[in-house]
């Protein structure tokens, strides 16, 4: 059964898969935080489950609940929602669909058990998670944030706000959200009487952290119900003014759905306005970076020029001067886009 439970197809093949098919589906996450006592049993539950109704995506299970980004074939998605049901903690789960949908958001199904559903870095005993801040929906989430004495957060990481973020929102220089924890409690240490206000792409970060700044005695927390996500949903459903400027940056193959039409980030190689990111094409690199459509064309979807040369290479070629080669990626690997996102000319500097 163990064979089962895990994708054994090639990437390259299950992407070129998604590529070619035709077939509608449907793009959302949601996460449950529940005990369970079992995560492993429950995540090869689950695969089951997912990979019978042609599930893909990226799940995360621990003992402290389920974090889920995925898409479901539009034709089984009743059936989901009913397997969904199956399970009691599971009933009335809302679901963040997304806002923009090309049907093209993942090409395998993922489900992997870890400590936690969203690494925190906490580990005092005393800190409550379930002692969250005060949930609102978008109508009071932009009368609030109208409050003189309000405090507007963005709990995700630096490459996600870069695109898009809340009006007068206090954007964090942080890569990881264990390192923003702290950072935000200690910025904001003198305002503890003020009302803060977080937001993050679908709340599952939010209940953390603002249970994390009542611990750190912070008075009045309050955080977006549903994350930008379900914002967008009910502004555009309630005819309210958006107060998102942007792009929400996600985490799949899209990288990022249109929330309004500024474009407020640049070209991470010639500085123009520009708000796409993509990944290095030069696989020995993969770095995430912003880039616009002429650099796109200029070095073929690579992040400079010593990039571009090494990944029109022949293959053989590449992994043999990979073993001594240094790009951008495999430097600086998962901080990289924080070292040179605040200049136009950073990723020229390594070539």
């Amino acid at each position: 059964m163990g064979n089962l439970l895990y994708n054994r197809i090639n990437r390259r093949e299950l992407k070129e898969r998604l590529r070619q098919s035709d077939e509608q589906r449907v793009t959302l996450s949601y996460y449950k935080y529940v005990q369970l006592p079992d995560p492993t049993a429950f995540r090869d539950e689950l695969y089951l489950v997912y990979q019978k109704l042609g599930v893909l995506g990226r799940i995360y299970v621990a003992s402290e609940g389920v974090n889920a980004q995925l898409s479901v074939p539009e034709r089984n998605f009743e059936a989901f929602k009913t397997a969904m049901d199956g399970w009691d903690f599971f009933k009335n789960l809302r679901l963040n669909i997304a806002v923009e949908d090309d049907s093209k958001s993942f090409f395998a199904l993922a489900i992997k058990v870890r400590d936690k559903i969203v690494a925190d870095g906490i580990d005092d005993p005393a800190f409550n998670p379930s002692d969250t801040g005060t949930h609102l929906d978008a109508e009071n989430w932009n009368r609030l944030s109208d409050d003189p004495d309000t405090v507007v957060v963005d709990m995700r990481n630096h490459y996600e706000s870069e695109v898009g973020h809340f009006d007068n929102a206090i954007t964090p220089d942080a890569a990881t959200f264990r390192e923003e924890l702290p950072m935000v409690a200690d910025l904001l240490a003198d305002k503890k009487d003020k009302n803060i206000l977080m937001y993050c792409t679908g709340g599952i970060r939010c209940e953390k952290a603002s249970a994390y700044m009542k611990y750190r005695g912070f008075k009045n927390v309050f955080q977006l119900e549903g994350g930008i996500i379900e914002y967008t949903r009910q502004v555009q459903a309630r005819g309210l003014k958006n107060k998102f400027a942007g792009k929400n940056f996600v985490f799949d193959e899209r990288l990022g759905e249109r929330i309004s039409s500024d474009i407020i980030a640049h070209c991470h190689q010639c500085g123009q306005p520009a708000d796409t990111h993509t990944n290095c094409a030069n696989i020995y690199c993969h770095i995430l970076f912003i880039q616009c459509d002429a650099c796109r064309a200029q070095y073929k979807g690579c992040c400079s020029e010593k990039c571009c040369d090494f990944h029109h290479l022949p293959q053989e070629e590449q992994k043999e001067r990979a073993k001594t080669e240094t790009f951008s990626g495999s430097r600086f690997g998962k901080g990289v886009y924080k070292a040179f996102r605040k200049s136009a000319q950073a990723l020229h500097a390594q070539e």
